[in-house]
């Protein structure tokens, strides 16, 4: 997806790849150099589009030939802070580097 693109294109974007955008679900979007990336979230009322640049580093994010991928409240928060939010664990903790 193009990153320049806002809230009607993400969301048709959703609607194409999964049918549709599910209340309570979050739809991450990121670059190729995985230095930013856009969430779309439908809260059950509304949908809102929000979107994080690093200034330095990368998102750490799945491989592209990896099946479809569900994360848990705690490593969506990771993902979004630029946490390595594949090693976060129960309430949070990051167990391993």
């Amino acid at each position: 997806m193009d990153m320049r693109a806002g809230t009607e294109t993400a969301l048709a974007r959703v609607v194409k790849v999964f049918g549709a955008a599910h209340p309570h679900h979050a739809y991450l979007f990121a670059n190729r150099r995985a230095n930013r990336l856009k969430v779309l979230v439908h809260d059950g009322i509304a949908v809102w589009l929000a979107a994080r640049r690093l200034n330095q580093g990368r998102f750490t994010r799945p491989r592209p030939d990896s099946p479809g991928l569900t994360l848990t409240e705690e490593q969506l928060q990771a993902l979004v802070i630029g946490l390595p939010w594949h090693r976060m664990g129960p309430s949070g903790i990051i167990d391993s580097l």
